[in-house]
C-alpha cells in the first residue's frame, strides 16, 4: 500500500521531468569544477536537486488542486481524484525541503544562506498565475536556480558564468512553458488564470517563446566563450538550437496535437545533449 501511494506521488509530480533541470545542474557543476567535481559533490548536488524539485512540484499540486479539479486536462491528477491525501503530499513536501537543507549543509555554508531565497522563489511560483501573465518567466527563474545553485555548491560563489548559464536555462524553460500553456488557453480565459497566451493570444505567445529560445542560445554561446570551452561545446549548442527550431515547427496556434512531443521529448533531448557535449568539451580540454 505504501509503495503504491509512493508511485502515485511520483507520477503526480512528474518525476521523469527531472531530466529537464538535472543535466543543467550537472553542467554548472562540471564547468565550475573545471570538469572534475568530486563524487561527494555530485551526490549532494543530486540530492539537493531532487529535494528542491520534489518540494516545488508537490507545492504546485497542492496550491493548484482546486483549479486542477476544474480543468478537464488535469482533473485526472491524483489530488483531485483523491488517490493521495493533502496531508500525505504535505508530508512529502516537508521531507523534500528537509532533504534540500541537509544536502546544502553538506556542500558549503553559502548554499545554506541562499536556501531561503530559493525556497521563496519555489513557493511563490505557483501563485504567480493568479496575478501576472509573466508567470512563465518566474518559472524560468525558479529553474535557473539549478545550475546557479550547483555552481555555488562547487565554488561557494556566484560568478558571471553561472549567471549566464542560469539566464540560458531560465529563458529556455520559460519558452517551452509558454508553448505548454497554449493548450489551456480556453480554460485559463474562462477562469481568470493569467498567462502569456491569455494576455497576447496564442499566435503572439508562440512568437515570444521563439524569442526566449533565441535568447537562450545566445546565452549558451556566450557561456562557451566566457569559459573558453572547445568546439565540441559549440557543436552541442548548435544541435540544441536545431532541436528548438524543430520543436517550434511541431506546434501552431491552430494545431497543438503534437505539443506533448515538443514539450517532453524535444526538451529532454536538449538537456541531456547539452550536458554530454559540455562534458566532452571539458574532458578534451
Amino acid at each position: 500500500m505504501a509503495w503504491r501511494k509512493f508511485r502515485i506521488f511520483l507520477e503526480m509530480i512528474k518525476f521523469e521531468h527531472t531530466i529537464f533541470a538535472l543535466p543543467f545542474a550537472y553542467l554548472g557543476a562540471f564547468i565550475a569544477a573545471g570538469g572534475h567535481p568530486t563524487p561527494s559533490q555530485l551526490g549532494w548536488i543530486t540530492l539537493a536537486m531532487l529535494g528542491a524539485r520534489t518540494a516545488a512540484m508537490s507545492l504546485n499540486r497542492l496550491i493548484d488542486r482546486h483549479l486542477d479539479a476544474l480543468n478537464p486536462r488535469t482533473a485526472n491528477r491524483a489530488l483531485p481524484r483523491g488517490l493521495i491525501s493533502v496531508a500525505e503530499v504535505w508530508l512529502y513536501t516537508l521531507l523534500s525541503f528537509g532533504l534540500l537543507f541537509f544536502a546544502a549543509t553538506r556542500l558549503n555554508w553559502l548554499c545554506v544562506e541562499l536556501m531561503p531565497i530559493a525556497v521563496l522563489v519555489l513557493v511563490l511560483y505557483s501563485y504567480t498565475k493568479r496575478w501576472t501573465w509573466a508567470c512563465h518567466l518566474f518559472l524560468g527563474l525558479a529553474d535557473a536556480l539549478a545550475p546557479v545553485g550547483a555552481w555555488v555548491a562547487i565554488r561557494a560563489a556566484i560568478d558571471l558564468p553561472s549567471v549566464i548559464l542560469g539566464l540560458g536555462m531560465g529563458s529556455w524553460v520559460a519558452g517551452f512553458d509558454i508553448i505548454y500553456a497554449c493548450q489551456d488557453y480556453d480554460f485559463d480565459c474562462r477562469y481568470g488564470v493569467h498567462s502569456i497566451p491569455v494576455r497576447f493570444g496564442k499566435e503572439r505567445a508562440l512568437v515570444i517563446a521563439r524569442y526566449l529560445h533565441a535568447f537562450s542560445i545566445i546565452m549558451l554561446v556566450g557561456l562557451g566563450f566566457l569559459t573558453h570551452l572547445s568546439w565540441l561545446y559549440f557543436l552541442g549548442v548548435l544541435l540544441a538550437a536545431a532541436i528548438l527550431v524543430h520543436e517550434h515547427r511541431l506546434v501552431a496556434p491552430e494545431d497543438l496535437s503534437r505539443l506533448n512531443l515538443a514539450f517532453l521529448n524535444m526538451n529532454g533531448y536538449l538537456s541531456v545533449l547539452m550536458f554530454v557535449f559540455t562534458l566532452l568539451a571539458l574532458t578534451l580540454k
